[in-house]
């Protein structure tokens, strides 16, 4: 699917924008299902649903209700929408993982990240690896728009190159599931906004420093997120995010050997919140008032 060029550009900047990689009817029937989940996050009043390892499947911002849904995460929908399987296990995303991961790819995992007008949701910045790590880093995540992505509706944003420095997301031996904010200004200037239509895909090494701010616009901002890995990548930790696809050969063949890279990995702990928004102080639902915002604000 990809050219030499657009490999090159993925392993010199760490990220790359595939236009129109996910299908019109791949969209709309994701989309389908996803207007459904969010029609019926307006009968919960706190995070529902049941994950492989016992966590949320549905994720809600404070300020959730009937009339106004906040639906902010979905946690693995490919374990139980055949739409989302499909699209993650045979579609465009895959085809474009192989180019540039190599001919056999497992999936890991995936998630949705929503922000609809008006919700304070946000993304620190931070990088994936330290969140799964594995044996090597091998590891290409995609993000689907599901919406046309702008500015004004909080854009993903990248730094070009920063997937060569691996940063650790500790303060004060407490994992707190992003890098220091004293580094967030330098990372903001030095940054990238990618917009797109729905359709496009981002491929993102999993080293790659992003984030994203919250929505300020009156248009949706849907990301599917999904996690590639070379068949020799093993992960070094518990998955926070358990799927129960997680090592599925998507492409190729698997193996029984580890590929192993030099030099320190740091680990993560096995985190009981139910998204990766909690564990960046955004409370969730369950929990009373909303946390802490600064930055990507």
């Amino acid at each position: 699917m990809l050219d030499e060029k657009q490999v090159r550009q993925f392993r010199e900047e760490g990220y790359l924008i595939v236009r129109g990689c996910a299908t019109t009817w791949e969209v709309a029937a994701l989309n389908a299902e996803l207007d459904g989940w969010i029609e019926e996050s307006r009968q919960h009043r706190e995070n529902w649903g049941t994950t492989a390892d016992g966590k949320h499947i549905f994720d809600l911002e404070p300020g959730h209700s009937s009339v106004q849904p906040r639906l902010r995460r979905v946690t693995n929908p490919a374990d139980f929408s055949d739409v989302y399987r499909t699209v993650l296990f045979d579609g465009g995303p895959v085809d474009a993982a192989v180019d540039l991961l190599g001919p056999d790819v497992k999936f890991h995992h995936c998630k949705i990240n929503i922000k609809m007008p008006s919700m304070e949701t946000y993304v620190g910045w931070h990088q994936d690896h330290p969140f799964e790590p594995h044996t090597n880093d091998s590891l290409v995540v995609a993000l689907v728009m599901l919406d046309d992505m702008t500015e004004q509706n909080g854009a993903l944003q990248v730094v070009p190159g920063s997937h060569r420095t691996h940063y650790s997301h500790y303060q004060d031996d407490r994992f707190a599931g992003q890098i220091d904010r004293c580094l967030w200004d330098n990372f903001e200037a030095r940054s990238v906004k990618l917009t797109g239509k729905a359709g496009d895909v981002v491929f993102i090494d999993s080293w790659m420093v992003h984030g994203s701010p919250a929505n300020r616009s009156d248009t949706p901002r849907r990301l599917l997120i999904c996690d590639y890995t070379a068949a020799d990548a093993f992960p070094l930790s518990p998955s926070n995010i358990l799927s129960r696809y997680r090592g599925h050969v998507v492409r190729g063949r698997p193996t029984r050997l580890a590929r192993l890279r030099g030099g320190p990995v740091e680990l993560p702990p096995l985190y009981k919140e139910s998204s990766f928004f909690a564990v960046q102080g955004q409370n969730g639902a369950e929990k009373a008032g909303g946390g802490e915002r600064a930055g990507l604000m």
